[in-house]
């Protein structure tokens, strides 16, 4: 039970939290932006089924990854390291392959940022305190 409450639950409530976020950035906020800049490049956006399926598995696998990083950083450290491991790194990836559309980057960072920053809140306020 101890390992369910200190391991699952936090992932679980992470990877809600930054599945939300990248619905809500992704497609309430920039879907038009994503969309014309693959029909410029000749390409239709990715979004069928199995592309949601896998990022609803990458936001799970950051939530994961976030709660290991948090166990061994600082608060500041995990949503540094977190940030440049997650998203910086992304981006550059899409750039390099022309994907991604640079203008989402305003809207992008600042709220990634506060996606890592509350998530990495989430998963320490439900690790067990270190005396126990």
């Amino acid at each position: 039970m101890k390992y369910l409450i200190s391991t699952v639950l936090p992932i679980l409530l992470a990877g809600i939290w930054i599945n939300i976020c990248e619905f809500a950035r992704n497609e309430l906020l920039l879907k038009s932006e994503w969309n014309e800049h693959f029909s410029a490049l000749g390409l239709v956006f990715p979004s069928a089924p199995l592309n949601v399926a896998i990022w609803v598995i990458w936001g799970f696998s950051l939530a994961a990854a976030i709660l290991v990083i948090s166990r061994k950083f600082s608060m500041a450290g995990t949503v540094i390291l977190s940030w440049l491991m997650a998203f910086l790194m992304m981006w550059l990836v899409t750039w390099n392959l022309e994907v991604l559309p640079v203008g989402i980057l305003w809207v992008a960072v600042p709220f990634s940022l506060l996606e890592v920053l509350i998530t990495s809140l989430i998963v320490r306020k439900l690790q067990p305190s270190q005396s126990e």
